[in-house]
C-alpha cells in the first residue's frame, strides 16, 4: 500500500510538474508574438501563475515522494548504481535548482520590467535586453525535453548509461535549436505599440 500510495503521489507530482511547464511554454510562446504592453505584461504574469502554481508544487511533490520511494524500496544511496534512477535524480536535482535559479528568477525580473514599462507607457531598454538574453532563453527551452528524458528513464528503465547520455545531449540540441529559432521567428526588434 505505501508503495502504490507513493507512486501515486510521485506521478501527481510529474503531472504537475509537466503540465507547468507546458504551460509556461506556451505562455512565452505567445507573449513572444505580441506587440502590445497590456497583453505581453498579462502573458508574464500567467509564466509566474504556472510556476508557483503547478511547477514549483509539482516539483515539491516529486522531491518528497522521490526520496521517500528511494529511501523504503531502492536501498537508499545504492541508487547511485542504478543507470536509470541515477539519471533521474540527477537530471530532476539540475533542473530542480536551475528552474528555480535561472529560469524562475529570469521571469520574475521579466514580470518587474514589464510593469516599469507599463509605468512608462512603452518598452524600455531594460525590458527588450532582457527579453534577449540567450541563457535564461536556454534554460527555458531546456525544462520540457529534460522532464521528457527524466520520464523516459523511469518509464524504460535501462540498465547502462546510453540512454541517459544520449538523451541529455538531445534534450541540450532540442534547447540549443529552439533558442535559436524562436527568437527569429519573433524578434523584438521593433517596440510594440503601448497601450
Amino acid at each position: 500500500m505505501e508503495y502504490g500510495l507513493l507512486k501515486f503521489f510521485h506521478l501527481l507530482g510529474a503531472v504537475l510538474m509537466g503540465s507547468g511547464l507546458i504551460g509556461v511554454w506556451m505562455t512565452d510562446l505567445r507573449s513572444r508574438q505580441l506587440r502590445e504592453l497590456t497583453p505581453f505584461s498579462e502573458a508574464i504574469r500567467n509564466i509566474a501563475v504556472f510556476y508557483d502554481g503547478l511547477v514549483v508544487p509539482g516539483a515539491l511533490l516529486l522531491l518528497v515522494s522521490g526520496t521517500w520511494l528511494i529511501v523504503q524500496f531502492y536501498d537508499g544511496w545504492n541508487f547511485l548504481w542504478t543507470p536509470w534512477l541515477a539519471g533521474m535524480v540527477g537530471l530532476f536535482a539540475f533542473e530542480f535548482i536551475e528552474g528555480n535559479t535561472v529560469t524562475r528568477l529570469y521571469f520574475m525580473r521579466m514580470r518587474r520590467l514589464t510593469r516599469t514599462a507599463l509605468t512608462a507607457g512603452r518598452i524600455t531598454p531594460g525590458l527588450a535586453r532582457a527579453r534577449g538574453e540567450v541563457v535564461p532563453t536556454f534554460t527555458h527551452f531546456l525544462d520540457l525535453p529534460i522532464l521528457f528524458v527524466i520520464i523516459a528513464l523511469g518509464a524504460m528503465q535501462p540498465a547502462t548509461w546510453t540512454f541517459f547520455i544520449v538523451g541529455s545531449l538531445t534534450a541540450i540540441a532540442i534547447a540549443t535549436v529552439m533558442t535559436v529559432l524562436i527568437p527569429r521567428l519573433y524578434p523584438w526588434g521593433s517596440e510594440p505599440a503601448p497601450t
